[in-house]
């Protein structure tokens, strides 16, 4: 069987993307033990987003948020995703990270479909508010430019089928000097339910000819991107959901999309590895008590489809030191291989419902008041 050709680097600011490869920031999942991981699989010139960071705790100088902003000390370029609602907020933060150089590449997150961000206008409810989106991304570019950062905007399709705003998005971005867009394709409605609408990609690459566009949205095997990318022409694809407990995805998307034959699935002796890697990681970063913690909620997915028996998996999901989850490695039989069963959706999906909005949300979409509390102080998601 002949191998695709290698697709082309995808073009951000200054940063050649090399596969057109995007870790999405996940709140609570891509702290810089999961993204050292994942980077040690994928290509070093691919993208990995840390967890959301809020614009109004940079300006404050939240000591959570400050300990959140960590990066390894050979990543590069340093992704960084900024959530904020007010223009004035949103500059300062990015004046604050550009001016520390604690980032080479901010994107900027408009796709949250959480009741109590977009109750009070935040997240995916906010691209309706046109006037207000487009000031937000001039903010956050004009602030970001002086030191040649370049600002990135990845936002869903909208609010829901009657409300979708990812073409009105795409082009205000690009007229706003942002260096790309990213397209989650689903609505706010549908959270994570269902399946994604790649066509909305495609729509949104039409659309926007300037800047590359990336799509987001049901990517858990490698051929998966390649069919994305050759159905919708988008330029390069974010990856999120699709790699929990699974590290190694990078490996097959990056040899996927550079033409090469895709490695054979680990084992579950290499995953015992790599579940204990991360563990150390995770160590390194927080402590070993906070680590183990941190663990706990990765093993379900790094485990998924395998026989390993159910007391042995409550005992994984209460570990509480490496000496412990060591032992428990070890009974784990590392002969056997990768089960089909893992290979489709994993992480949360939910069912589909009514968006919570502000009253009068949908009343004027040219109204560019900034929305009262939906500024959070904290980060994470």
């Amino acid at each position: 069987m002949s191998l695709a050709s290698a697709t082309a680097p995808l073009r951000i600011g200054p940063y050649s993307v090399d596969p057109p490869v995007v870790l999405a920031p996940m709140a609570g999942i891509t702290n810089l033990a999961f993204r050292k991981l994942c980077r040690e699989y994928g290509s070093r010139d691919s993208l990995y987003v840390c967890e959301m960071i809020t614009a109004r705790a940079v300006v404050e100088r939240n000591a959570k948020t400050l300990r959140m902003m960590s990066f390894d000390e050979g990543e590069h370029p340093r992704s960084m995703q900024l959530y904020g609602v007010d223009p004035a907020t949103m500059a300062e933060a990015v004046k604050i990270v550009v001016g520390e150089g604690w980032a080479d590449h901010i994107d900027t997150n408009w796709g949250c479909p959480v009741a109590k961000v977009t109750r009070k206008g935040g997240g995916a409810a906010l691209p309706y508010k046109r006037r207000l989106f487009g000031e937000i991304i001039s903010a956050a570019v004009r602030a970001a430019e002086p030191a040649g950062v370049p600002v990135t905007a990845k936002f869903r399709v909208g609010i829901d089928d009657e409300h979708t705003t990812h073409l009105d998005a795409g082009r205000i971005a690009e007229e706003a000097g942002a260096a790309a867009v990213a397209l989650h394709g689903r609505t706010a409605a549908q959270r994570y339910s269902g399946t994604a609408d790649w066509e909305q990609i495609a729509r949104l690459k039409e659309t926007v000819r300037g800047i590359p566009v990336l799509g987001n949205g049901d990517i858990f095997r490698a051929a998966d991107a390649r069919r994305m990318m050759d159905s919708t022409g988008c330029d390069g694809v974010v990856v999120g959901r699709g790699c929990l407990g699974r590290p190694w995805l990078f490996r097959e998307l990056h040899a996927e999309l550079r033409g090469e034959p895709i490695p054979e699935p680990p084992d579950l002796g290499e995953i015992r590895g790599i579940v204990y890697r991360h563990a150390c990681l995770l160590t390194e970063l927080m402590g070993e008590e906070k680590a183990l913690r941190d663990l706990r909620k990765h093993m379900s997915w790094y485990f998924m489809g395998f026989p390993v028996g159910s007391e042995l998996r409550r005992r994984l999901g209460v570990v509480t030191t490496l000496d412990e989850l060591a032992g428990l490695l070890d009974q784990l039989d590392p002969e056997v291989p990768f089960p089909s069963e893992a290979e489709g959706p994993r992480g949360r999906q939910g069912s589909p419902g009514r968006v919570a909005l502000p009253e009068g949300w949908l009343d004027d979409p040219e109204d560019n008041s900034v929305p009262v509390g939906a500024d959070m102080d904290h980060s994470g998601g």
